[in-house]
């Protein structure tokens, strides 16, 4: 039952059936007969359909409504049998932005694991906002300025951001001395990426950047940076490798991304937070430090 109500509740909030799928990880023609099936055993129609979205009816809206508390309450019913002891121990959900999850957290997993062998974890790796309810994820690794009031945010490290372009783009464009020359240079941003907002000797400033490339994978843009196409705003913990091989050289130095920007652990606000989350924020934590790793490769 939990995973019609699951797959109803993503429906929602996604709006499609085929995104509610991909998320759940269920073909569209399995999805359709598990909700076919749920509204079959109510006895009424929780969604409106058309060719292209799916929004709930009047009783949808007041179902979902339900189930997202019922799924909250059996995300704490499986924390209190499973971290009953403080034991971290039983499934443990993640999800982290797909370039940050795969350079700074699957390869720090084992550590993790072999100080909680009880722990069976699922990281999954995606750009996109998750919704931890909704698709009952235990803890999201997230980038931002800040976390959702409904939230628990516990800030790990600072995401500093640099200006930097390849060394051959600088012989070959030149190197901007001031804000003012990036007007006549290349730059490159992922969607939604712009404007840049910076921090620097004067204070706050915005800068549009109509970018080279279009694209919606920031690892695309690092590519592109490394390749010579233009400049960029990476996070240091993205180009450290880049930075200390050459590959990348910081411009502008004065100039770096608003300072109010983290990386967070978030996880939905209870009065009972699993043992297994608990223990794996304080991993990242002490894993990360006041100075993160990727700062000394940067540097």
């Amino acid at each position: 039952m939990d995973d019609e109500y699951a797959l109803f509740a993503a429906v929602v909030e996604h709006g499609s059936l085929s995104a509610a799928a991909r998320a759940m990880r269920l073909s569209p023609a399995m999805a359709s007969r598990r909700l076919a099936r749920l509204e079959d055993r109510l006895g009424v129609r929780l969604l409106n359909r058309t060719t292209r979205r799916q929004s709930p009816t009047e009783a949808g809206a007041a179902f979902y409504r339900r189930v997202v508390e019922i799924l909250a309450a059996s995300r704490e019913a499986e924390a209190l049998v499973a971290g009953g002891a403080r034991t971290a121990a039983g499934p443990l959900r993640i999800t982290a932005p797909t370039s940050f999850g795969r350079m700074h957290v699957a390869p720090y997993l084992k550590g993790f694991l072999d100080r909680h062998p009880k722990v069976a974890l699922r990281l999954d790796l995606s750009d996109a906002y998750v919704d931890l309810v909704g698709e009952r994820y235990d803890l999201a690794i997230r980038i931002g300025q800040r976390v959702e009031a409904s939230m628990v945010g516990v800030r790990l490290a600072s995401n500093r951001r640099v200006l930097c372009a390849s060394p051959a783009y600088i012989v070959e464009h030149g190197e901007p001395r001031t804000l003012r020359d990036l007007s006549g240079h290349r730059l490159l941003a992922a969607a939604g990426q712009s404007p840049w907002r910076l921090q620097g000797p004067n204070g706050a400033v915005s800068v549009t950047v109509d970018s080279r490339v279009a694209t919606n994978s920031s690892e695309v843009v690092r590519e592109l940076a490394v390749a010579g196409a233009g400049i960029a705003l990476r996070s240091t913990w993205d180009i450290h490798q880049d930075l200390a091989a050459g590959r990348l050289r910081v411009v502008l130095p004065d100039h770096q991304g608003a300072q109010s920007v983290g990386l967070y652990a978030v996880h939905p606000r209870s009065d009972l937070v699993p043992a297994s989350v608990v223990a794996f924020v304080a991993y990242l934590a002490d894993l990360y430090g006041d100075h993160p790793p990727w700062e000394d490769r940067a540097e």
